[in-house]
């Protein structure tokens, strides 16, 4: 599978592109910004994109009013098809937001349904109770996803609900061309569509790539041969950022043992999950972390562990927001591109991650462990790979085995000698690829 081995970029299209928050329904081609950036995202290294929702919606592209029309405050489904070929021009593959357990009250189903009521074709769409009333005071009752009633909850064990989805994702893959989709709220899907979902989308496309949205339990529910092949990795996100504000690193690789470790009862070896140190929905990295210096070493740290990196976009050059200040804060318009010391960093991170089989598939062994250093290893039959940091403002002596006497420093591109002694210095990590023995 092609995103096993690939570095995401993650964009939000209608923050990034400046569109209004309500949807104004006047059209403008605002999706043909992501051209002007093709040649950063190439330089930072990442070679697939994940859209966060581009299709019609009312107000922030997770209240869906139609599946098969791009979101006018973006374009056109033709200006979006040109950015798609030019992004697959440029060697990047397209993974769309698929927001499949609920719709916008805009949605044309719904619509008809406070119209006709009864007489609806579409009121088994949904989970509708005509003697209620909503907080919209409809003169009927709808379930909303998690009570938020502007999000109109779908009846995935509808067989025309079902069939209306397929054939929008059919149209994403046959004009669109696009190579995977993001499932919103995964954790909430029924899992008899997700298993369908999987047989629908392998009949479509070879390599059809699907990434569920998980926050906390076991993974493998839905993480499984017949339904998703990944989901995002909540659980170490939340321990990245804790283990260097705590100046706790036992925090993360407990994490990374307990779900990729050596023992037999380790939960998803062998699985590729999405790793992320910040998106859309969660404070940027560059303002969670205490200590700026910090910055570069929880990239190498989030590009090294076992998973498919994320980088969400204007995180790469530090850009800060707090999710406290709202979603518009977090979801921001940037003009241009920045590339400084950090991009350059994430870049070289990058391609270190893609030409690397122990970084892809290798194993996981924690070898060192402080409360402020760590070095674990990755490793498969061919290649043995050596992450060792130190998230301390002073220089550590670390004393282990390395099992072999020399590695070739992969970031500064340099030889390292073991023999001579090991000392790793101030807010510095290393990516040592170990000489063959």
């Amino acid at each position: 599978m092609w995103a096993e081995t690939s570095v995401f970029y993650q964009i939000y299209p209608l923050g990034f592109c400046g569109a209004p928050f309500e949807n104004d329904g006047v059209p403008k081609n605002r999706i043909a910004k992501v051209d002007d950036w093709i040649p950063h995202i190439q330089k930072l290294g990442a070679n697939a994109i994940y859209f966060s929702p581009v299709f019609e919606s009312d107000t922030h592209g997770y209240n869906t009013r139609d599946y098969k029309k791009i979101d006018v405050r973006l374009g056109t489904n033709e200006d979006f098809k040109a950015v798609c070929d030019h992004l697959h021009d440029a060697g990047i593959k397209v993974v769309l937001d698929g927001v499949f357990n609920h719709v916008g009250r805009g949605f044309f189903g719904f619509q008809d349904v406070l119209k006709n009521r009864e007489n609806s074709p579409y009121k088994d769409w949904f989970f509708i109770h005509f003697d209620g009333n909503s907080n919209y005071n409809d003169g009927l009752w709808y379930e909303g996803w998690e009570g938020n009633f502007d999000l109109v909850k779908l009846n995935l064990r509808n067989e025309e609900v079902v069939s209306y989805l397929f054939s929008c994702i059919e149209y994403w893959i046959s004009y669109f061309d696009i190579d995977g989709l993001r499932l919103d709220v995964a954790y909430c899907l029924d899992h008899d569509f997700l298993r369908r979902l999987r047989a629908f989308c392998d009949s479509k496309k070879q390599d059809f790539f699907l990434v569920g949205e998980t926050l906390h339990g076991d993974y493998n529910q839905i993480m499984n041969d017949a339904m998703l092949h990944s989901v995002t990795n909540y659980e170490c996100y939340k321990g990245l950022y804790s283990s260097f504000n705590c100046m706790n690193m036992f925090e993360i690789n407990h994490s990374l043992l307990r779900q990729f470790g050596p023992e037999d009862w380790t939960l998803y070896k062998g699985k590729h999950l999405l790793s992320f140190v910040d998106n859309h929905d969660v404070t940027r990295v560059a303002s969670i972390l205490n200590n700026e210096k910090h910055l570069p070493l929880i990239y190498a740290l989030m590009f090294c562990m076992p998973g498919i990196p994320c980088v969400y976009y204007g995180s790469e050059w530090g850009a800060k927001a707090r999710k406290e200040d709202g979603d518009p804060a977090l979801r921001a318009c940037f003009d241009a591109p920045v590339e400084n010391e950090l991009t350059t960093y994430i870049s070289r991170l990058a391609a270190i991650k893609k030409a690397s089989d122990a970084l892809n598939y290798g194993n996981f062994r924690s070898v060192l462990l402080t409360n402020k250093q760590c070095i674990f290893e990755r490793k498969t039959g061919s290649e043995r790979v050596l992450l060792a940091l130190n998230a301390d403002e002073a220089p550590f002596d670390a004393h282990f085995d390395a099992g072999c006497g020399r590695a070739e420093e992969l970031i500064s591109q340099t030889t390292h000698d073991f023999g001579g002694g090991t000392t790793l210095a101030p807010y510095t990590a290393y990516i040592w690829k170990m000489e063959t023995v």
